[in-house]
């Protein structure tokens, strides 16, 4: 698969997606059912097919029915579309990316949040301090 990841999916495709890393498994009709704007099921199996061409999620045989499982680890998948973000709406600016985060939830951050947010800057500011 290549490293740039969600890049190379359809709008459907990352829904798809989605669905099988909220739910960690799932079975095309499990999927069929958890989409908007719902396709026909054939079409959601076709899209399943495609996305395990394309390397982002395998199949394991249950009960004379396929489970499709995502390839990546979600904490892989969420760095890169991070990273895409980041590049694509900021610029690259990981500052710009912050201030605009902290813009749109500054509401909803309690105290116990604000802190460790303060103590992952710190902690940032240590280790680039040692490099």
């Amino acid at each position: 698969m290549r490293k740039d990841g969600h890049r190379n999916l359809s709008r459907r495709e990352r829904q798809m997606m989605d669905i099988l890393y909220q739910k960690g498994r799932a079975t095309a009709a499990e999927i069929h059912e958890a989409l908007p704007d719902r396709p026909t099921y054939s079409a959601v199996r076709a899209k399943l097919r495609v996305l395990e061409e394309k390397g982002h999620v395998r199949h394991e045989e249950e009960s004379l029915r396929y489970v499709y499982l995502p390839v990546v680890a979600r904490d892989s998948a969420r760095r890169s579309a991070l990273r895409h973000m980041v590049s694509t709406f900021f610029g690259g600016s990981v500052e710009e990316t912050v201030a605009a985060l902290l813009d749109l939830s500054v509401s909803q951050l309690s105290e116990q949040d604000l802190q460790r947010i303060s103590e992952l800057v710190e902690q940032a500011k240590k280790e680039g301090e040692k490099s």
